[in-house]
């Protein structure tokens, strides 16, 4: 638009350089929201094929036609190989679902706009700017750009929105659920018949205010944040990891019986006594004992807590460093 630099040629070839990283950088930046992002061989890769076909076609075989097919169908397939990788935010929030078919339909646009407006004969210079290719393309561009970036301002004041919600309800020392992020989100884990069966899973460290009282409070937060990884790394993605308050920790498992429950708590005593903790003597092993209870229809997270601390007691009562189940205690009774 600047005719910088004046010659046609470079100029032609500057604005692909512009366009295409401008491409590679909007999709990078999305996908690294994700947790994903473009190497530097796919940078490389997408600027040599398209300013370099731009190029080629400019002083070697000369033809207009062909750079806008170029242009156009790879920047589609930059951004249509980028929804395919974010795929799964159509099944995210209201915000990301939004976004997911905006970027979809940004991708898709530039092939058959292209076919149809273009032709078979490429628009003499004189008239390119009045070409249906081109006012295709400034009313396509204006319309879905503009909507992509609403979707993208939307999606960063969700993100922010669900940032300080976080915040809110993370524990500070261990980055584990607090009490309150644990409650809402188990909560709806048992209004939702897809999760079901579901099992609660109370565990508590033994002899925990010998370690503070015997080593001081850092090494007691030393073992609460390395028991608290340790809770991170067995627990299966779906499950939901909080903190009650002081030792006390919960794990709501979702499509979990009471028995895969306790081969999940079993798996997690015996890596916690098998786990050496800074600040302690190597000869100190912490132990833990766990209580579970399995849901039942209908039933408060505040009730199923309760029958499963029951079990924990009995697993306290019965030596320490063990699993009871809240049937157990009941069949004892």
């Amino acid at each position: 638009m600047l005719a910088i630099p004046e010659v046609v040629g470079p100029n032609a070839i500057v604005s692909a350089l512009l366009y295409t990283l401008s491409v590679l950088v909007l999709c990078d930046g999305l996908l690294r929201r994700s947790g994903k992002q473009l190497s530097w061989s796919e940078y490389a890769a997408g600027i040599f094929l398209i300013v370099g076909g731009i190029a080629y076609f400019f002083y070697v075989d000369r033809q207009l036609i062909t750079r806008i097919y170029l242009l156009n169908f790879g920047f589609g397939l930059i951004c249509l190989a980028t929804s395919w990788r974010l795929r799964s935010l159509r099944l995210g929030r209201t915000a990301e679902r939004i976004l997911f078919w905006i970027l979809l339909s940004f991708s898709l646009h530039f092939f058959p706009r292209t076919i149809l407006t273009v032709g078979v004969a490429a628009p003499a210079a004189n008239e390119f700017a009045s070409s249906p290719f081109w006012l295709a393309l400034q009313f396509s561009l204006a319309v879905l750009g503009a909507a992509l970036a609403l979707a993208l301002l939307q999606v960063a004041a969700s993100d922010t929105i669900e940032d300080l919600r976080r915040e809110r309800s993370l524990d500070p020392l261990t980055g584990l659920l607090n009490r309150r992020g644990f409650d809402e989100i188990a909560g709806e884990h048992l209004h939702v018949s897809r999760t079901w069966p579901v099992s609660l899973i109370v565990i508590d460290i033994d002899h925990f205010k010998k370690v503070n009282d015997s080593f001081g409070h850092p090494a007691g937060d030393t073992v609460l944040t390395t028991f608290s990884r340790s809770l991170l790394t067995t627990a299966r993605h779906v499950d939901v990891c909080g903190r009650l308050g002081g030792e006390e920790f919960l794990l709501l498992l979702p499509n979990c019986d009471a028995m895969g429950a306790r081969t999940i708590a079993e798996r997690l005593r015996t890596k916690v006594r098998l786990t050496s903790f800074k600040d302690l003597p190597r000869d100190w092993r912490v132990t833990v004992s766990i209580g579970i209870a399995e849901a039942r229809r209908g039933e408060a997270l505040s009730d199923l807590i309760a029958r499963a601390d029951e079990a924990l007691y009995e697993a306290k009562r019965a030596g320490r460093d063990r699993v009871r189940l809240y049937r157990e205690v009941v069949a004892s009774v």
